[in-house]
């Protein structure tokens, strides 16, 4: 079987399956990624049996046939070899000869029989942007639990409502919601995609413009673009009804730019103690907002900020690094801080731009 191919796509697509390959000691199989040719087309394939991928590329070939090459091998290799046209890829029993236009090299195949099948979803589907469904992923997925123990937690969950699809995440200290508009009303029930899958369907698609074409069924979700069909497994577990934490009303609220807001909470995390403990502390009479931090064996510090308070004063204790961590998901040059007194939960969300909101559960001081 011979193949005739550009070499700037099949680096590409190299560079997208080997994310999803890897040692695994009780399927050796999937550490290589399966080639076959069919109509004209080469489909390349990996999977580590939580997610599966196939790209596929347009080949100058009539023939099929089916094999699998270790994918570290095959990366290392294509990494090295400059952008030339075209590259010819000559299978023969174990063997798969690979020429371009200054190299001639020869790699051991390896047997396919046992790779896995990758699934095709049929369900439920529809259209939607890639850039604003990843965008809706970006925005909770760091808001998850990386333990498995729970892996209703450990996922992101995934619900339509009306004509606005809604992503939460959260690892009980935490929560982040992201609405994305969509130009129809959907009706399924919800689905969670682990976390880990998620970080992958964010590196594969991210660049991509265009629609996605979204397959539900009880097991499974497939994403698919131009030559490109990923699957990943679903959760089968419920989310927790998280609407029930979300204050109804808050007894104080500040509005702040929000560099100004990131600046004092990077000084802040100087001083902060092991456990990344910052007070925000609110005086409503004196228009006072400051963030504090205190170290025993480095010293302390207060930030003052400039904002608009109304409501009460309170002093409420949370860790750093989750109240920073949201501020990738925003784009508004100001925000709101939602606070209900001491011991509650701060929410935040952005001027003008009712689409995010986050949720930060307070520290014991």
């Amino acid at each position: 079987m011979k193949i005739e191919c550009s070499i700037d796509k099949i680096k590409n697509a190299l560079t997208t399956v080997s994310r999803l390959t890897g040692k695994n000691l009780t399927l050796p199989v999937l550490s290589s990624v399966l080639w076959s040719v069919e109509n004209n087309n080469l489909i390349l394939r990996a999977t580590n049996l939580n997610i599966g991928i196939e790209i596929k590329i347009k080949t100058k070939t009539e023939e099929s046939g089916v094999f699998a090459v270790k994918n570290e091998i095959l990366f290392n290799f294509f990494q090295n070899i400059p952008n030339e046209q075209n590259v010819v890829f000559e299978n023969s029993g174990d063997s798969l000869k690979i020429k371009t236009k200054t190299n001639s090299t020869i790699i051991k195949t390896t047997p396919h029989e046992d790779f896995p099948t990758i699934p095709k979803v049929v369900g439920d589907s529809f259209l939607i942007n890639s850039q604003r469904f990843i965008d809706g992923l970006k925005s909770v997925y760091y808001s998850s639990s990386i333990s498995e123990i729970k892996p209703e937690i450990g996922s992101v969950y995934i619900y339509p409502q009306d004509d606005t699809l809604v992503y939460v995440a959260t690892d009980t200290f935490r929560l982040a919601e992201k609405r994305i508009k969509i130009k129809q009303n959907l009706v399924f029930d919800g689905v969670l995609i682990p976390y880990k899958n998620i970080t992958e369907i964010i590196k594969v698609f991210d660049s991509l413009d265009g629609d996605l074409k979204i397959t539900l069924q009880k097991n499974q979700i497939s994403i698919e673009s131009d030559g490109i069909y990923l699957t990943s497994r679903v959760v089968d577990g419920v989310f927790p009804d998280y609407k029930q934490i979300i204050p109804k009303e808050s007894k104080t609220e500040i509005v702040v730019l929000k560099q100004d807001l990131i600046q004092a909470l990077k000084i802040s995390n100087v001083f902060s103690d092991k456990f990344n403990q910052i007070s925000f502390c609110v005086k409503t009479k004196e228009n006072v907002f400051k963030i504090d931090s205190k170290n025993i064996d480095t010293g302390e510090n207060s930030s003052y900020i400039t904002s608009t308070i109304k409501g009460e004063d309170v002093d409420v204790f949370f860790n750093y690094k989750y109240v920073i961590d949201c501020f990738q998901s925003t784009t508004a040059d100001s925000l709101i801080l939602k606070l209900d007194g001491p011991n509650k939960p701060m929410i935040i969300k952005q001027v003008g731009d009712q689409s995010f909101l986050y949720l930060v559960m307070p520290m014991n001081k």
